[in-house]
Order: C-alpha cells, then sequence, then structure tokens
C-alpha cells in the first residue's frame, strides 16, 4: 500500500505539472483558469493583476501571483489529501479569522503567508 503522503505528493506533482505552458518552463493562464473554474478574464481579479498582463504569460509579476496560488492549493492538498476539495476550499470557504475573506481573497491581496499560516495551524489541530 502505498503512503498517504507520497500520493498527495504525487497529486500535487500532477496538478502543477498539468498547469505548464506547453513548452515553456511557465504557469499557463489559461490552464490555471480552466483548473480553478474560471474564465481567463476572472484570473486577473484572483491573481490581482491587470487583465492585460494575461496577455504576457512570461510576466514576472503574473507568474509570481500564479505561483503563490499553486503554493496555497498545494498546502491545502496536503491537507485535504484531494486536489478538488483542495481547490473547492481556496475559492469558496470563508476562513472566520480573516473577516470571513476566502483564500483566494486573501491571495489576491497580497496575505499569501497569512493564509499559509493559517492551513499550517490547520494541520497542527487549530480551529477552522
Amino acid at each position: 500500500m502505498a503512503h498517504p503522503q507520497l500520493a498527495h505528493s504525487k497529486a500535487i506533482s500532477g496538478f502543477v505539472d498539468s498547469l505548464q505552458e506547453p513548452r515553456t518552463p511557465y504557469i499557463s493562464p489559461k490552464r490555471l483558469s480552466e483548473a480553478l473554474g474560471v474564465k481567463v478574464a476572472n484570473l486577473a481579479q484572483l491573481t490581482g493583476v491587470h487583465r492585460n498582463t494575461l496577455r504576457n504569460p512570461s510576466s514576472e509579476r503574473l507568474q509570481g501571483r500564479m505561483r503563490e496560488m499553486v503554493k496555497v492549493i498545494s498546502a491545502a492538498t496536503e491537507l485535504t489529501g484531494n486536489v478538488d476539495k483542495a481547490i473547492y476550499w481556496y475559492r469558496n470557504e470563508p476562513i472566520a479569522d480573516y473577516s470571513h475573506r476566502t483564500a483566494a481573497e486573501l491571495v489576491a491581496d497580497g496575505q499569501v503567508e497569512a493564509v499559509l499560516a493559517f492551513v499550517r495551524d490547520l494541520e497542527n489541530g487549530a480551529r477552522g
């Protein structure tokens, strides 16, 4: 039987691999928007960048913001054991300690470390 942590790592790795812009080292805005279930135009709001920035997938600002999103979703996947559940949580679950804002809203506002700390607290048994 496979170790649960190994299965989670494979799920995360598969998720991250699925986001790659073909033949580039970049995260594809189109593929990330599909994974999140949003239109590419809405990805600008979720990443906190101007919508015109999405036309340049190699933009370091865009790539950095998308990496932050993936980092939080990966951490949530380790907690939930499932990428789909992690994405659902990321987009929809209000976090009481942060004025009932979602992880997606917090990340868009640049509060990645706060969300990652919250996920770590959940992993360590703190209340959610």
